[in-house]
């Protein structure tokens, strides 16, 4: 395939959602794989439902999942400006170009007018759509509005009959019939286009060659050849994804379902690895039977005829697995880094980390990195390591299912007055020594090792016992036995 021009459009009304990120990674990855360029353009032309830090979010989590630009915000190009708030000129000379060539009028309906018409449509069970009232306004009534400053939109002169034809990658020729397209506008009021002229005018003077979208956005996809055909330019190649599904399958992915955005996956302890991973296969199947991508190896593997157009369940089941698996393919200092600021966020660890304090975090990530799926899991999973005191367990979960609390208080006391005289707080020397105390007491190990594991972490389910008692610390190990003992003793 020849090298191709693509680019990753989104509207800062919100934070990037996950279904932008995949279209995002298709095109790079389609970019990367031809030698081609990725461009990204911010469509900033809705500004009633701007988000004020939306633009920031959309490139940190562009950077995040390891996705970066040849052009756009940030790294310059030739095609510019790539805000389109910054291409009004541009837009407004091509839509009067439109209209002195007789593909286009003023239209000077008030919003009342066409509140009006919408009403007497809906009652008389009529499509609802522009009745092309002002389309043939004589040339001498359309200089009088505009002199005398009468407020207007230009809309799109659609052919009255006939039809147009599609294309779709994926799905083959499509046909829409004209009769069913109303007189679209195309710049605003306020001088503003609206989507299918900017998206048009850009795509041709920034030379995209193919353009990759979801299929909601097939219904526009006559609009957008009629604008080209007005223009005489070549139409890009389209390429519509299909959507996600809930993880129910029933009906679309929305927020009712939980996480939608990058950010928030980023937030709950996502690895970018994953989510990439997790993405590339949701519209795209591998020609082999291969789960696990790099982003290398998926511009590797990438090819647009592989794209499904099916719907696809956005499992979160799935996603947790990759996430696990990654985590798991981490080595211990890099592991320690990327949970670093969840623990610093939850108070765990001061910021910046003193380097003695951050050795021992890589410490613990042996004995955690098995049991946690997601990064933000790592406050519960460490937590009592770092923590000075932990509070107090409950005097059932230390008791159990067997023994009374004075039994157990009695244990502890014996595993505290042992310890407290050995100086080898080895893994290998504490599980000699405790289970030469069980031996002792004439005990099974887990009669002593489980009300042990519960006073030192508050926690039933913990890496081994022995790992953790050394990890803790003599000092720790003891403290907390005793607290237990005191909180048995008092039940």
């Amino acid at each position: 395939m020849e090298a191709v021009r693509v680019r990753f459009a989104p509207s800062p009304t919100g934070y990037l959602h996950i279904g932008g990120a995949r279209t995002a990674l298709y095109d790079w990855l389609l970019a990367r794989k031809t030698g081609g360029q990725f461009i990204l353009r911010i469509e900033d032309t809705d500004r009633n439902r701007l988000v004020a830090d939306a633009v920031q979010d959309i490139k940190e989590s562009l950077r995040w999942l390891g996705l970066d630009w040849d052009e756009g915000p940030d790294a310059g190009g030739d095609a510019g400006p790539y805000f389109q708030s910054e291409r009004l000129a541009i837009y407004q000379k091509y839509a009067t170009q439109l209209v002195q060539a007789g593909k286009a009028y003023y239209c000077f309906c008030t919003p009342e007018r066409l509140e009006e018409m919408r009403k007497k449509q809906e009652e008389a069970g009529q499509p609802s759509g522009y009745d092309r009232h002002c389309r043939e306004l004589p040339a001498e009534e359309v200089e009088r509005k505009l002199a005398a400053g009468d407020k207007y939109v230009i809309r799109f002169k659609v052919p009255l009959t006939g039809q147009t034809k599609v294309r779709d990658e994926l799905r083959g020729e499509m046909v829409f019939d004209h009769q069913t397209l109303d007189d679209f506008v195309i710049l605003k009021s306020d001088g503003f286009p609206t989507y299918h002229l900017a998206s048009v005018v850009d795509d041709h003077l920034m030379g995209i060659t193919h353009v990759i979208r979801g299929e909601e956005w097939i219904v526009s996809l006559p609009r957008h050849f009629l604008l080209y055909a007005a223009f005489g330019w070549n139409p890009p190649v389209f390429i519509h994804l299909p959507i996600f599904l809930a993880p129910d399958g029933k009906g679309k992915l929305s927020k009712r379902h939980g996480a939608t955005g990058v950010r928030e996956f980023r937030e709950k302890g996502y690895l970018p690895e994953a989510l990439v991973n997790f993405l590339l296969l949701l519209g795209w199947h591998p020609p082999t039977d291969q789960e696990l991508f790099t982003l290398d190896q998926a511009v590797e593997a990438f090819s647009v005829d592989r794209l499904n157009t099916s719907p696809v369940n956005f499992s979160l089941d799935k996603l947790d697995w990759y996430n696990g698996i990654y985590i798991r393919k981490l080595s211990h200092e890099e592991l320690a880094k990327r949970a670093l600021p969840f623990l610093q966020k939850d108070g765990l660890l001061p910021d910046p980390c003193p380097p003695e304090q951050f050795a021992y975090l890589v410490r613990l990530m042996p004995l955690v990195q098995e049991r946690i799926k997601l990064l933000s899991e790592i406050s519960n999973a460490v937590g009592y390591f770092l923590r000075e005191e932990i509070d107090p367990p409950a005097p059932e979960l230390l008791v159990g299912k067997k023994g009374t609390a004075g039994e157990i208080a009695d244990i502890l006391g014996k595993v505290g007055a042992v310890l407290n005289q050995i100086d080898d707080f080895s893994e290998e020397n504490l599980e000699r020594v405790l289970r030469a105390l069980a031996e002792e007491l004439q005990l099974k190990p887990g009669q002593i090792f489980m009300p042990v594991r519960v006073a030192v972490t508050g926690q039933t389910a913990t890496p081994g016992l022995f790992e953790l008692l050394a990890a803790l610390g003599k000092k720790k190990v003891l403290q907390r036995l005793w607290q237990a003992v005191t909180v048995l003793q008092g039940a």
